[in-house]
């Protein structure tokens, strides 16, 4: 009998990550979910048990620290014995004005973004090595690193190196059978985004598919970049922006 995959996934507690975790326990996968908050985490696994009948394991915590990370990977060998697929999805925003930025936001920004990014890359790619079958690591990133927005500077940087690193590591992963691509989601409906009353029209003038992505568009591209089905795809970044990265309208005009 073939022994299931086990899935880690940062910042499933909503939205993004939660869909993602919802698409990979429809196909069996089982599930440790990180978020920050703890609240949300729980109700995810409770959800994904009860809805799919999977196994999702919470470890909540800020996911770009090392011993977040540590606890990760750990609860993913001792309830599944396996690490197979990681998302390392968590991330977070923080706007202002280039010229007013605070080297306190740059900072956190990078350090949840780029280093959270990294470091839950390198702990799964070496477990990855030593179980000697390969695996699947996607890192998210965002329409904003192909195309600027307004006071988003440092956000946008930080996801251009995040599909950077999914290049670079190429060189180093695929020779242990381990692919690496990055999902980059345009303007989505999440329960951040519907706090904005107009953000849905908005988005669905400016798309050219004419509305803004559900969570479950890109939950959709992850589940097929970290199937076997893209089992030749790796280092490559899939857009899902409805077109909007083709002609590029700003919300702002």
């Amino acid at each position: 009998m073939r022994t299931k995959k086990t899935a880690i996934i940062t910042g499933a507690g909503q939205g993004i990550g939660l869909a993602i975790a919802e698409k990979l326990a429809a196909e069996s996968i089982n599930l440790v979910l990180n978020d920050l908050e703890e609240g949300l985490i729980t109700d995810a696994c409770k959800r994904i048990s009860h809805v799919h009948g999977m196994n999702a394991v919470a470890v909540p915590g800020d996911s770009s620290k090392q011993e977040v990370i540590n606890e990760m990977i750990e609860a993913a060998i001792t309830n599944f014995g396996t690490v197979d697929i990681v998302v390392a999805n968590a991330g977070i925003t923080l706007f202002g004005n280039f010229l007013e930025y605070s080297r306190d936001d740059f900072m956190e920004v990078m350090r949840v973004n780029q280093a959270g990014t990294f470091f839950l890359t390198q702990a799964a790619a070496l477990i990855m090595k030593n179980q000697e079958k390969g695996g699947a690591i996607l890192l998210t990133s965002s329409v904003t690193a192909h195309q600027s927005h307004e006071n988003l500077a440092a956000y946008a940087m930080s996801k251009a190196a995040i599909e950077m690193l999914a290049k670079n590591l190429v060189l180093e992963l695929a020779p242990l059978g381990i692919r690496i691509n990055t999902v980059a989601p345009g303007a989505t409906m999440t329960n951040r985004t519907a706090m904005d009353p107009n953000y849905e029209k908005t988005w669905s003038n400016l798309t050219p598919m004419g509305r803004p992505a559900s969570p479950e568009d890109i939950a959709a591209a992850a589940a097929f970049l970290v199937s076997d089905n893209a089992r030749h795809i790796t280092g490559q970044t899939l857009v899902v922006d409805g077109g909007w990265t083709s002609i590029s309208p700003s919300p702002y005009d």
